[in-house]
């Protein structure tokens, strides 16, 4: 049995917003692992849908961007509809992330030791990573510890894979890159065995160029309390 075939029962969801400059080797990469592929293409304005497409994803598309929380909940609501969907894993669209990581993410899992999996360039490998962006993902560190309670040592690594039992309990509110935070929080809530994992992350000129600036945290920062302040009223 090859491996993909081996992975009939995985949904790998790439998030997509004018990645298409790479999306479509990141996409090949992983269809040689895992045969299903959902690309959301979050309103990009360049020819991503059609890298995708031309990769061998199914492709769902936003017609607005919408952010990366709406993005990732439209993926798993895909997925899920698939009904011998057992395992989910996120994964980057700009080729930070590595292909290998996600295969022993989705054996790990089927040991039925954790249903989450979150993970960390810190206890991994982080290839060319900038000082300002370490220092900055160690102040996400603290500060994800002190509003969700989720202890991690890489709380912003946007390679994750989770079973079926979280999938269909995750309903994010919060649709743009603060969804991260919220994500931990119904981690914490769920009561769903979680543990980090080592992977790598290879900083390109093209990934450090499509990164988050530093002032977006600070804004990250306001959405994630305005957030958890209503949700307290609504209470």
């Amino acid at each position: 049995m090859t491996e993909q075939a081996a992975n009939t029962d995985v949904w790998v969801v790439v998030r997509c917003f004018n990645e298409a400059q790479v999306v479509r080797k990141v996409i090949e990469e992983l269809r040689q692992s895992f045969p299903n592929v959902v690309g959301v293409d979050d309103g990009s304005r360049d020819t991503s849908s059609a890298e995708m497409v031309a990769a061998g994803a199914v492709v769902v598309r936003h017609p607005i961007n919408l952010g990366g929380g709406a993005a990732l909940q439209t993926g798993i609501e895909f997925a899920l509809l698939d009904p011998d969907a057992q395992y989910f894993v996120c994964f980057d669209a700009d080729g930070q992330h590595c292909v290998e990581d996600a295969v022993s993410m989705v054996e790990r899992l089927r040991r039925g030791e954790e249903d989450i999996l979150i993970g960390s360039r810190f206890l991994g490998s982080a290839q060319g990573m900038p000082r300002n962006r370490r220092l900055l993902l160690q102040g996400a560190r603290v500060f994800e510890r002190l509003t969700s309670g989720v202890a991690l040592t890489d709380a912003h690594n946007g390679l994750r894979a989770f079973t079926r039992a979280f999938a269909e309990r995750l309903d994010l509110q919060m649709t743009d890159m603060a969804y991260a935070s919220e994500l931990l929080s119904l981690i914490k809530s769920s009561g769903l065995r979680y543990a980090e994992h080592p992977v790598t992350i290879r900083y390109t000129d093209y990934s450090r160029a499509k990164g988050q600036r530093s002032i977006n945290s600070v804004n990250i920062a306001m959405d994630i309390w305005l957030h958890q302040a209503l949700r307290g009223r609504r209470r």
